[in-house]
């Protein structure tokens, strides 16, 4: 019989049962929104779990009522507070590339990944879902990238990877104008596998595990490793080694940081007249 094992971090809890894995972002008082400490753990939580030669499958979710509401907005990588902390310009820089880093190892994990999504995903949540090799999401689940209104760019490589998995006219439309899209509409575009009401999302995200534990491990593992080369090679000379510096060059520009702090203003005036 195997034996459950887990491993609790400060803002999420990683375990393998077996084959199948989960990593669970644990922060739902702030909608596990990112922050410095989540992307360091997360890092670390998937290299624990890809230590286990017998993992097939890892299942990312969330508690509480959203996948990842994105950035922190008190602890944007890279913005005004980090600008006025008098921290470093190179720790600043390393900051703003942790999230590429972390994308990155979601991306390299042996084991097949799947985004089981509901409520909302925001900005890096988007991220952390198109990292993954599957993704099944709640009807209803809010989705939207809100980095323009923020006054900064989308980093953490997104716009390679996103021009990779979405193409160049629905990546410009989503930056671009912040507007919230549907499953529906990311299930036409072929960009997500299912939507599934919220009330079944988890047993289906099971089931589709339990299939894909069933094939032979090792077509399955070479076809995962076959798509994504193609996938790199299908962005070849595209590069994300410069967003940490994005990031310090727009939390220093007049107009992207008032456009910041307009945008924090509004979520926290929302937030009091509930």
């Amino acid at each position: 019989m195997t034996t459950r094992q887990q491993h609790e971090y400060a803002t999420q809890i990683a375990e393998v049962d077996g084959p199948i894995g989960y990593l669970t972002l644990n922060r739902p008082a702030r909608l596990n929104a990112i922050n410095d400490v989540l992307m360091r753990e997360m890092i670390e939580a998937l290299g624990w779990l890809d230590a286990h030669p017998e993992l097939r499958v890892v299942i990312l979710r969330g508690t509480g009522r959203a996948f990842s509401a994105g950035a922190d907005l008190k602890e944007i990588p890279g913005g005004p507070s980090h600008v006025e902390s008098g921290n470093s310009w190179l720790y600043r820089r390393r900051f703003g590339q942790i999230g590429r880093r972390l994308l990155d190892t979601i991306q390299n994990m042996q084991a097949v990944t799947i985004a089981q999504v509901h409520g909302a995903a925001v900005g890096g949540g988007v991220l952390l879902m198109a990292a993954c090799d599957l993704r099944v999401v709640a009807s209803g689940t809010v989705m939207f990238i809100p980095e323009v209104d923020l006054g900064t760019h989308y980093s953490w490589g997104a716009v390679p990877l996103l021009v990779r998995e979405l193409g160049p006219a629905i990546t410009r439309e989503l930056i671009m104008t912040c507007r919230r899209f549907t499953p529906e509409e990311a299930l036409a575009w072929r960009w997500i596998n299912r939507v599934i009401a919220p009330d079944r999302l988890a047993d289906e995200v099971m089931q589709l595990a339990r299939e894909l534990v069933a094939k032979p491990s090792v077509p399955l593992a070479v076809t995962k490793d076959h798509i994504n080369a193609i996938m790199h090679v299908m962005s070849a000379g595209s590069t994300s080694y410069a967003d940490g510096d994005l990031a310090i060059a727009m939390a220093t520009e007049k107009e992207a940081r008032a456009a910041g702090a307009a945008y924090a203003e509004s979520k926290v005036g929302k937030t009091r007249r509930r």
